[in-house]
């Protein structure tokens, strides 16, 4: 794989990670807020971002280590 690519894999994998942490705050304003469906669904977004930050990482570190 080339520096371009692999580049641009920690750059999405990066962007998941950020997403993550944003619906995490925004999750933690709405549960202050005592709206807890709005919370819910915002706990339920961080986690699925933070699923795909994990798997972006995991293809990247595969990529340095072929013999995984």
């Amino acid at each position: 794989m080339g520096e371009t690519n692999t580049y641009q894999m920690h750059q999405r994998a990066a962007e998941f990670h950020l997403q993550a942490a944003h619906a995490h705050n925004a999750a933690a304003v709405s549960h202050n807020k005592e709206d807890h469906l709005s919370a819910h669904e915002l706990s339920r977004q961080a986690h699925e971002h933070s699923a795909k930050a994990f798997e972006a990482s995991q293809k990247l570190l595969a990529e340095f280590n072929p013999e995984k």
